[in-house]
């Protein structure tokens, strides 16, 4: 099976991408059928061959969910975007619990500030100062 995916090249800190069409269970870093465009992720620059892309497309290659993604941000292909890293379920659970209960805090904050006074509050009295008098010596 062959797919569209990005092979890392350039430096370690510089890193740059190219899209390769290749063997699904391949090195992405050994032999590729075609180069079809690169990716700097640093300036996100993506250069495509587009004709080429829909070709292989056409003919049975399938997309890595990143390409997948960069390619219709790009607008070289329509669709949706896809995940590229699945959430467990119980970390889809713990989420949305935290999202409700986040939101119901939100809403208890409004609705103790619907309920505060309009005036502003009275000013209390100041406290009269005592001055600590030194004791005497012997």
């Amino acid at each position: 099976m062959l797919t569209i995916r990005l092979s890392q090249v350039g430096k370690k800190n510089k890193k740059m991408f190219r899209l390769i069409v290749s063997e699904k269970t391949k090195d992405p870093f050994g032999d590729c059928l075609e180069i079809l465009g690169s990716y700097n992720p640093h300036s996100k620059d993506l250069q495509v061959k587009a004709d080429r892309v829909k070709h292989w497309i056409e003919n049975g290659a399938e997309l890595s969910p990143t390409v997948n993604n960069l390619l219709i941000e790009k607008k070289v292909i329509t669709g949706k975007k896809l995940t590229s890293s699945s959430i467990s379920k119980n970390r889809t659970e713990k989420m949305n619990k935290k999202q409700e209960e986040n939101k119901k805090a939100a809403a208890d904050k409004v609705a103790k500030k619907r309920q505060l006074p309009l005036r502003p509050p009275k000013k209390q009295p100041l406290q009269k100062l005592k001055l600590l008098k030194k004791p005497k010596r012997p």
